[in-house]
């Protein structure tokens, strides 16, 4: 029997997979995720190493393999557990077990700790008053003034000596060296939270959250772990819930994470979760400097951080007395992850509560179908919030069907009675929310007199204006300035068809001059806290208006949001994936949802050109169950997740030939090696873009009724790829369940 071992994680050049003998005496006993102890290079250096994956036959000359000495004594437990997550991931994703390491042990090297100086005082008071009058005599005024301070107060924080008392180095070091003061340093923790001291306030939970939280600390104390669904509705408190069920982990001595969608969603979050928690609640998130998220991972070593909160990474913290992992807005595609291995962050959550014995709460008011359909099958348990925590009715929905505004001569983005009641708001003094699923001043640029559409050199898609005359690709970057002629007819009459966040706050502004407008998109957003500004000025009531995209509908809680106005709402609907039609019910539901969640009532305006569709109606009407049913049908029908699963396999590579054969190689290798009727192979096919970048791209899709099954699939291909020359030059990936149809 052999073991796949890697060494040394944190090393680059070892960044791979060794294979050992293992000795009789060890047989049965390694793990995966274990650590251990082996000989590595010419000298035989011991240096340890954690068990990756077995194998019964060697890929070199048994007679050549060391063995594995020993297991190593005081192994870091989360380490080896992380280890072990990491081989699951791989098994049940794809990729490689280095690309699944990286994943979970993300921060490799060792940061400079960063250090505080301060200077204290080593003089008597006596003593140091008489130096004081020596260095007045002798005209020594920045000593002096150095020392006076000291005198008054005898410790104190060097940088803010220097700057107030505006001295240089030296003088410190002069006094330094006469034994007048001490220089000293400490190491401290750089602190990512910016946090402003709220008064707690006394929450009463209504019976639908006392009933949930019930049911959790009940399960907890009889040693049950499962996997909960928080189904409430907008406004319903499921916040409150969850700090509840955390306050129970934590008073049984363990720690939770709580994953979020969007980095945007921090601020607000983490500020409810200081308010109750304090200064055991820690952030991690990719906006975070490298030094910032080393020195919280040393923080959770040592033991000082509980409760960690962050987008998908933050799952892989490493706690050692992991009791809780709280999904919120589980729906969210952001949760799965766009690079290998495509790890769903839900199935991985459940994994390593498993592997440690935690318990998983999902939270939503419009769950993923395959949260839903896991309660149907009874491997979730479903929590029901119906109500709102103040008893506010749910906002009233109207939707503006922008065909019949077309025919009564309004050929504004804003609907009449959009703009009625955002003038009724504006003299209330209440807050208005527009959403929009666009980025940019406007959409693609087109010929009105050929219908030529400007598209990107290198990739099969449009490029979009930009303000200052750009065109932009949304894919790979590419930029290049506006044309004023059609490069094909040479028509004047060519231009953007404007619908974006930055076009719709220019309108905003000229309809509503009296208006505070702010914008909050990715463009806005860029910089480091550019959220946290825009969401606390809105927060502050600064703003009458907020225009913005799919970041501000998700989990938002603005008390004076009365009205919320969605434009475009069908631009999601049509899309060329399956899940377009789940995506829009979500979108507009969470969008509604922001509104009246304060004292007022609240009102939403859909606007939309497909004012029948399901997706839109159910809405409108808040009604999940509805909107489930009929969806559930479709996928049924069609073959797709939850009702079955669906693996993607995309390929890509600078030669388009040799890749169409290298698919079709591919697509009957799965075909042989899939038994009888139990997988529908589709494909090979080109996606929605066939290029990026100067790289061609092609897709094969794989259905089955069982997701192991795929699973086995996958290993197959995989080890054929590995063998086979003709995929040396390509990149090959795999998707179970894609988010997005490529």
């Amino acid at each position: 029997m052999y073991a796949d071992i890697i060494v040394d994680i944190t090393h680059e050049k070892l960044d791979k997979v060794f294979q050992y003998r293992i000795p009789s005496h060890l047989e049965g006993m390694l793990k995966v995720g274990m650590e251990v102890v082996v000989p590595f290079g010419m000298g035989n250096k011991e240096i340890k190493g954690y068990v990756t994956g077995f194998s019964e036959r060697a890929e070199y000359a048994p007679e050549k393999m060391k063995e594995v000495l020993k297991i190593a004594e005081e192994s870091v437990a989360i380490e080896s557990k992380l280890v072990a997550l990491a081989a699951w991931m791989k098994e049940s994703y794809g990729g490689t077990m280095i690309q699944a390491l990286k994943t979970v042990l993300p921060i490799k090297k060792k940061e400079k700790a960063k250090e505080k100086q301060k200077v204290r005082l080593l003089l008597p008071e006596a003593e140091g008053k008489e130096k004081l009058e020596l260095y007045l005599h002798k005209n020594q005024k920045a000593r002096a003034r150095l020392l006076a301070a000291l005198l008054d107060q005898p410790e104190q924080d060097y940088d803010f000596l220097i700057h107030k008392l505006n001295l240089t180095r030296s003088v410190v070091r002069a006094l330094e060296e006469q034994k007048v003061l001490a220089l000293e340093s400490e190491q401290v923790y750089r602190n990512p939270v910016i946090y402003q001291q709220k008064e707690q306030k006394e929450i009463i939970y209504t019976e639908e959250q006392q009933a949930a939280i019930r049911t959790f600390s009940k399960d907890y104390e009889q040693g049950i772990r499962k996997t909960y669904l928080l189904y409430g509705v907008t406004g319903s408190g499921k916040t409150e819930v969850y700090m509840e069920m955390i306050d129970k982990v934590l008073s049984e001595g363990r720690q939770a994470i709580v994953l979020i969608p969007e980095i945007a969603l921090t601020y607000q979050t983490v500020m409810r979760f200081y308010t109750r928690f304090g200064g055991r609640v820690s952030i991690l998130n990719s906006r975070m400097s490298q030094g910032e998220r080393y020195d919280q991972m040393e923080r959770v070593k040592k033991g000082e951080v509980d409760i960690m909160i962050g987008p998908r990474s933050a799952l892989f913290t490493p706690f050692e007395r992991l009791g809780l992992i709280v999904i919120d807005e589980e729906h969210e595609p952001t949760y799965k992850s766009e690079q290998v291995p495509r790890f769903h962050a839900r199935e991985t959550a459940i994994e390593r509560a498993r592997m440690e014995g935690a318990s998983v709460v999902l939270g939503s008011a419009t769950p993923s179908l395959e949260a839903f359909y896991a309660c149907e099958c009874g491997r979730y348990q479903m929590l029901r919030l119906r109500n709102r925590t103040g008893k506010q009715a749910l906002p009233e929905v109207y939707v503006a069907d922008m065909r019949e505004e077309l025919k009564h001569g309004n050929r504004s983005i804003l609907s009449d009675r959009l703009k009625v009641l955002m003038q009724d708001r504006l003299e209330k003094k209440e807050q208005i929310m527009l959403f929009l699923n666009r980025r940019g001043y406007a959409g693609f640029v087109s010929c009105r007199a050929c219908g030529y559409v400007v598209k990107c050199p290198h990739c099969d898609v449009s490029l979009s204006v930009h303000r200052g005359g750009k065109m932009v690709c949304h894919y790979c970057g590419y930029e290049t300035q506006t044309v004023k002629n059609c490069p094909v007819c040479g028509s004047p009459y060519i231009g953007g068809f404007r619908a974006g966040t930055q076009q719709i706050e220019d309108l905003v502004k000229r309809e509503f001059p009296q208006a505070r407008v702010l914008r909050m998109d990715m463009d806005t957003t860029k910089n480091k806290g550019g959220h946290e500004k825009i969401l606390a000025k809105f927060a502050d009531e600064e703003a009458d208006i907020m225009i913005g995209t799919q970041m501000i509908v998700k989990g938002h809680d603005f008390p004076n949001v009365t009205l919320v106005g969605v434009l475009a709402a069908d631009m999601s609907l049509y899309s060329d994936d399956y899940r377009s039609g789940e995506r829009t019910f979500q979108l507009l539901t969470q969008a509604a949802g922001r509104a009246g969640r304060g004292r007022r009532p609240g009102e939403a305006i859909i606007q939309t050109y497909s004012s029948d569709h399901y997706s839109i109606r159910m809405a409108a009407r808040q009604d999940y169950e509805g909107f489930y049913e009929k969806e559930m049908n479709y996928r049924d029908l069609m073959g797709y997740p939850p009702a079955s699963q669906l693996m993607a396999v995309l390929m890509t590579g600078s030669d388009e030939n040799k890749l169409t054969t290298a698919a079709e190689y591919l697509k009957k290798y799965a075909i042989r090696v899939s038994a009888d009727g139990e997988v529908q192979v589709i494909g090979p096919a080109s996606p929605s873009v066939g290029k990026v970048n100067d790289v061609y791209r092609k897709v094969i899709y794989l259905k089955s009724e069982e997701y192991q099954v795929l699973v086995r699939i996958k290993n197959h291909m995989e080890r054929y790829i590995e063998i086979n020359r003709g995929f040396a030059n390509m990149r090959i990936q795999f998707d179970f369940n894609p988010m997005n149809i490529f």
